[in-house]
């Protein structure tokens, strides 16, 4: 649905985020520019570092529809701490003359403190987006900073339903939307012509570690080979994890039906899917960390490869299908769903049908764009 109206100018919008450093997750950000209803500009940073590939990464500007704004950070590569010379964002506030700014970064970071000042002295309204879904206790000086950008917040994107709650706990009292950072495209994570396997694929991609529950897929797994039904399983991903894991598929007696894929790169990963018959995401919660969105279930769902999650965290607010869902550690409820679906065709390519449809109505690209336009209009009006 396009709302340009061809008498009224574009709303400038500045976002400010580090996530957008990776060309691939511009995506959101091209379809915004795409509505027609928006000029729109990010800045980040330029010096950002890649802790878990401990390399620095330049900022990819695939888009020339969106102005980029880029400079170093201090302390980069730290979420919650990197910031930016003040003068910088004065400067690009003062250029860009946005009307509105949105930052994708914890409510309680240095970033979102420094553009929280800045948007106060220049009158700009601000939205903020963040992932937060623990309801933690902060230090002192975390909880100064959360109030202070909470009190210039206009509006608050929760990536997650949990981390609403804690908007809520915190103290946060204006209008409060729950979507993901960013959608799927739905050009690139497409469903594919099926090839002719002789055996049922499930597959998992992510990082193995403890959290992600890779273990309860292999007990699962486990008892469906002690009822006679084959399958493989294809892990996609790297961590610390791995030889525990390798360890514990020669103790299931399984090792010879589970595949080692290493870390796959995000322009290998449709390819990588459209080989698996399901995806399992089957996390589980501790101390320190639950699962706050599970991006590759929306682009297994967009290419119409069913995803069968645990109930940690977000996971089964994204799924949203009771069937498709199992208690967290539960292998023996996981098993008999993969069951289903090895043994039950028709209702494996009715959940196919089902998560394209889904990915379509609330999680591509477009959809998610619209969203936020929408919104910042509302904003605007609300203060005109």
């Amino acid at each position: 649905m396009n709302h340009y109206n061809h008498s009224k100018p574009k709303l400038r919008v500045l976002i400010v985020s580090h996530a957008y450093v990776v060309g691939v997750n511009q995506g959101k950000l091209k379809a915004i520019a795409d509505t027609e209803e928006v000029e729109l500009a990010l800045l980040a940073p330029s010096n950002w570092k890649a802790w878990e590939w401990n390399r620095f990464l330049s900022l990819e500007t695939p888009y020339p529809e969106i102005r980029i704004y880029s400079a170093p950070v201090w302390f980069t590569g730290r979420v919650g701490a990197h910031l930016y010379a003040p003068w910088k964002i004065w400067q690009v506030i003062n250029d860009f003359q946005p009307d509105l700014i949105q930052v994708e970064e914890e409510i309680f970071s240095l970033c979102a403190f420094e553009v929280a000042i800045w948007a106060k002295l220049f009158q700009k309204p601000m939205v903020v987006f963040g992932w937060e879904n623990q309801q933690r206790s902060l230090p002192l000086p975390r909880q100064w900073i959360r109030n202070l950008v909470m009190s210039g917040t206009n509006l608050f994107i929760a990536g997650n339903q949990d981390g609403a709650v804690v908007m809520l706990n915190w103290g946060y009292t204006r209008q409060i939307e729950v979507m993901p950072q960013m959608g799927v495209d739905t050009g690139l994570f497409s469903p594919q012509i099926p090839s002719n396997k002789d055996e049922f694929n499930l597959g998992f991609l992510g990082r193995l570690v403890r959290e992600k529950g890779i273990d309860i897929l292999f007990t699962a797994v486990s008892q469906l080979q002690s009822q006679g039904l084959n399958c493989r399983i294809t892990i996609c991903g790297s961590g610390k994890s791995e030889a525990d894991l390798r360890q514990m598929a020669a103790q299931q007696k399984i090792a010879d039906i589970v595949t080692w894929k290493g870390a796959v790169r995000h322009e290998e990963t449709p390819q990588e899917i459209s080989k698996f018959d399901v995806l399992v995401l089957p996390s589980r919660t501790v101390a320190t960390w639950k699962e706050q969105f599970g991006h590759v279930i929306i682009e297994a769902m967009a290419m119409g490869i069913p995803v069968i999650g645990s109930s940690c965290g977000e996971i089964p607010n994204v799924i949203a299908h009771p069937d498709l869902i199992f208690p967290e550690e539960d292998a023996e409820a996981l098993a008999a769903i993969l069951k289903r679906a090895i043994c039950d065709r028709s209702w494996l390519s009715e959940m196919s049908s089902y998560g394209i449809d889904r990915v379509q109505k609330y999680y591509s690209h477009e959809r998610i764009a619209q969203r936020l336009v929408d919104l910042w209009q509302k904003i605007i009006l609300n203060l005109n």
